[in-house]
């Protein structure tokens, strides 16, 4: 519909629990406006790269096929486990898969009716599976691309808070206000990545939540100006999961190798990939023998608190694809921190390095980490209202296409619109 658009807003790593009056008052404002939906749940694993395709293409990795932060690839007759962070990826990934996402991202299904435009400050990879195939425009520090993947000018800021308010000026500005795509997007890297270099609840966490509500203020204000200019926009605010605190590191590499279920630290034929506060263990066909064993060591552990395997990694939204054998979350607690914020959980080390303990980290099933918010404003969303209903990430693009009139077919998600 030609009058029609939408704005989506991603604050990354904001937990549910902190949008609070006195941390972010322009965010719990828009939730008296808006409609909000307070058992609102990410995916797992519970990281931004899986999200950021899970926002894109309305399902779970089982279905897009973008396994975590880290993922395997195929690599002669083992797996290598691979960084999704660095530009790079994406081309590895279409390399050894001969495909980048299995499912269509907004960016392919909206291409001829609108387009999107994508302005991220997180990891590059996290903003290019945004459209990784190059259907709309996607703006990175590490560079941008529009159609085709053809280079357009980047997005120079920084990756943090100044960076971020940086990014929603100029996409107030350029993109909502000069460009007017079907789709907009804004994903900030705040309060996550302040939040991953800090304690939660403490003066920085704090600083980045307020820096966040700024750049949610500065969009909202110009969405309501251009409504009043006559535009039906719905506006779509929330983030891609939640944190906890580290309380411990496990280097599940480590002891594969000394119950002697993997060969060595750097052998292909198990490799073990860190989500944070859980894990993935692919297995290689040639080492398939060892699936059964390796899957009993794990449940026999106490540090591992849920384990899924065969019929069970489709309850948690995965699937046993390029080798992937298992997944599971890290032992949790409901202990608070220094600053008497709950919600604690161990790690999956990489084999040698060092990791701060007390610091922001998710990508489990865990309470707190399994808790973004999200809140909805415009036609269809009763104001002041609240969903108490089951409701989860992937259930954004389908709302996106139901407000701009677009089928939604072969999703994981419902729309939101009258629930």
């Amino acid at each position: 519909m030609a009058n029609r658009r939408v704005v989506l807003v991603i604050c990354d790593g904001h937990r549910r629990d902190f949008v609070r009056p006195e941390l972010c008052p322009s965010i719990v404002d828009l939730g008296r406006s808006g409609r909000r939906f307070d058992n609102h749940r990410g995916v797992f694993p519970s990281v931004t790269r899986a999200s950021s395709a899970s926002i894109a293409t309305g399902c779970h990795p089982a279905r897009h096929g973008l396994h975590g932060n880290t993922m395997g690839l195929p690599a002669g007759d083992g797996v290598v486990v691979h960084d999704v962070g660095p530009p790079q990826f994406r081309d590895a990934m279409r390399k050894a898969l001969g495909r980048t996402l299995k499912t269509p991202t907004l960016a392919e299904r909206l291409s001829d009716t609108g387009g999107v435009i994508v302005f991220s400050n997180v990891s590059p990879g996290a903003a290019y599976f945004q459209d990784p195939d190059g259907h709309g425009h996607v703006y990175h520090r590490a560079g941008s691309f529009g159609p085709g993947l053809v280079s357009v000018d980047s997005l120079d800021i920084a990756k943090d808070a100044s960076g971020d308010r940086a990014m929603a000026e100029r996409f107030c500005r350029e993109v909502l206000r000069e460009r007017r795509p079907a789709l907009s997007v804004l994903w900030l890297s705040d309060p996550d990545a302040t939040m991953h270099a800090n304690e939660l609840g403490g003066p920085e966490h704090l600083q980045a939540i307020a820096s966040a509500d700024s750049c949610v203020a500065q969009v909202r204000a110009t969405v309501d100006a251009l409504r009043k200019a006559g535009e039906d926009i719905l506006l779509i605010v929330g983030s891609d999961h939640g944190q906890e605190t580290v309380t411990g590191a496990v280097e599940v590499d480590r002891l594969l190798v000394e119950a002697g279920l993997k060969d060595s630290l750097d052998s292909t034929e198990v490799a073990v990939a860190s989500q944070g506060t859980s894990g993935l263990i692919y297995v290689a066909p040639r080492a398939a023998e060892r699936r059964a064993a390796i899957e009993r060591f794990v449940r026999a552990q106490d540090w591992a608190e849920g384990v899924y395997a065969d019929d069970g990694l489709s309850a948690i939204g995965m699937a046993p694809e390029g080798h992937l054998h298992m997944a599971f979350s890290m032992a949790k607690s409901d202990a608070a921190n220094a600053y008497g914020c709950p919600g604690g959980s161990l790690i999956v080390a990489k084999a040698g390095a060092g990791e701060k303990l007390g610091l922001g980290q998710h990508g489990g099933v865990g309470r707190f980490e399994q808790a973004p918010f999200l809140i909805v404003e415009g036609a269809g969303f009763a104001p002041g209202t609240v969903c108490g209903e089951p409701t989860c990430i992937v259930d954004i693009a389908p709302t996106v296409l139901a407000h701009l009139g677009v089928a939604a077919d072969g999703m994981d998600g419902r729309a939101l619109q009258g629930r």
